[in-house]
């Protein structure tokens, strides 16, 4: 028989010592970054600012490195109150309004398909508002161009002190090359947890008055952001994971606001996994993901961990969501030919509680290790929470790096694995290099 759900409503990690408040996190990141600086006086714009946007409306690359170093420069030489000066609200508005118009239009589970031979396609984890980080990501994997297609798993952003730069300099690669950038849902991107972790209060901060009106143009954006991809036909992305088939009879709300939990039906029949089908057809445009009622697919894949236990369970320790085990694992890749599930969504800190499953030192684990292929947890934010001191320091492994050429590796950089090689050899332990 089923747990029982907690009353309280979803929850993540909080991790211990992080900084009070993005207004904290903001000015602390501008104090401490402020380097570069000279004798008369803080360091000139890279680029001319204000930004404006393209009197034809076609982004080029030229207009995404400006807009990579303005926000570069403003990060260590403006404090947070003055990003209007560089990003004012009416170019904001036009960039998330074109986005979200292609985001809308994207199926919950994207198919990533015109690879060929020379193709790489980048996975990219978390990030948490760590712009710095995702800059130099993108700049030591290479651009998003015809042969390089990047995959970003959801979480842009909260916890770090630019989620709102980071998403939009996202946003506008999306724009620019909506065929080889795409941008994941996370549980982050929804008005709970921006409002709990900082993303709210980050934009506040940043707009003042048109705060307000920037938060919510960002949260309608986020309800159009896909679930999941596959790539290739073989690799399935998807921020928490797995999910449950909605053919089975949802719980009943109980009474009450304050206490709302879901009540499993002793009489409903056992949880069982869901179908891309199934996936395909669930209400993503919602603020935030429903832990009851109907629409529950959307919930389990933002919210979903994995477990070395075996079955399907509610994930009572995050209030919403599942708990999958190996055998899941294997069905889902063996049911839809899979070969490997990419998923997110456990840094170094839920990592910690997680018995049986592996840290998060090198930035990814490999969970399950099935007949059919394999489970990844994939963190992109190095030393994460940022501006706060580990005993040890964590250096991940920024991103993955999907590869049809042969196996190849970039010192401290990240750890490639060759595509073509992990489909036909099973994907065997040694078919992973780590520098």
């Amino acid at each position: 028989m089923a747990d029982s759900l907690p009353s309280a409503p979803p929850s993540d990690p909080k991790p211990a010592t992080a900084t009070n408040s993005p207004e904290e996190a903001t000015t602390t990141a501008s104090s401490t970054t402020t380097t570069s600086s000279t004798p008369e006086g803080p360091t000139p714009p890279p680029v001319q600012i204000p930004l404006s946007w393209p009197a034809d409306s076609s982004l080029t690359l030229d207009w995404i490195q400006n807009l990579i170093s303005a926000f570069d420069w403003s990060s260590k030489n403006l404090p947070p109150a003055e990003l209007p000066a560089v990003l004012p609200v009416s170019v904001f508005d036009t960039l998330v309004l074109t986005a979200s118009k292609i985001l809308h239009k994207e199926p919950n589970c994207v198919r990533i398909d015109d690879c060929n031979d020379n193709s790489r396609v980048v996975v990219v984890g978390d990030v948490h508002g760590q712009l710095h980080d995702v800059i130099f990501l993108l700049q030591d994997a290479g651009f998003p161009c015809d042969d390089r297609f990047f995959v970003f798993n959801g979480d842009y952003v909260d916890r770090g002190a630019w989620g709102l730069e980071t998403f939009l300099l996202l946003l506008a690669w999306k724009v620019f090359l909506p065929q080889r950038v795409y941008l994941l849902r996370g549980n982050h991107e929804s008005k709970y947890c921006t409002s709990v972790y900082g993303f709210e209060k980050e934009v506040l901060a940043k707009y003042g008055d048109k705060g307000k009106h920037v938060y919510r143009k960002c949260l309608g954006c986020f309800e159009g952001l896909p679930l999941a991809s596959i790539i290739a036909g073989h690799v399935y992305t998807a921020h928490g994971g797995l999910f449950r088939s909605v053919s089975i009879t949802p719980s009943k709300r109980s009474k009450g606001k304050k206490n709302r939990r879901i009540i499993l039906n002793s009489e409903t029949k056992p949880l069982s996994l869901g179908s891309l089908e199934e996936l395909s057809k669930a209400r993503r445009s919602v603020l935030d993901p429903p832990w009851e009622g109907q629409n529950l697919i959307p919930g389990d894949v933002l919210w979903s961990d994995p477990t070395m236990k075996s079955g399907l369970s509610p994930n009572t320790e995050r209030g919403i969501g599942l708990l999958w085990g190996p055998d899941c694992t294997e069905d889902f890749l063996k049911k839809f030919e899979l070969k490997l599930i990419i998923r997110s969504h456990e840094g170094p800190d839920a990592r910690e509680k997680r018995l049986g499953l592996g840290g998060m030192d090198i930035g990814y684990t490999i969970d399950h290790v099935v007949p059919s292929g394999k489970l990844i947890t994939l963190f992109s934010a190095p030393d994460y929470p940022q501006f706060q001191v580990f005993l040890q320091s964590f250096t991940p492994t920024l991103f993955k790096l999907l590869t049809r050429s042969p196996i190849s590796s970039r010192k401290d950089s990240f750890a490639s694995f060759g595509f073509k090689y992990l489909l036909h050899l099973g994907l065997s332990v040694g078919s992973l290099i780590v520098s």
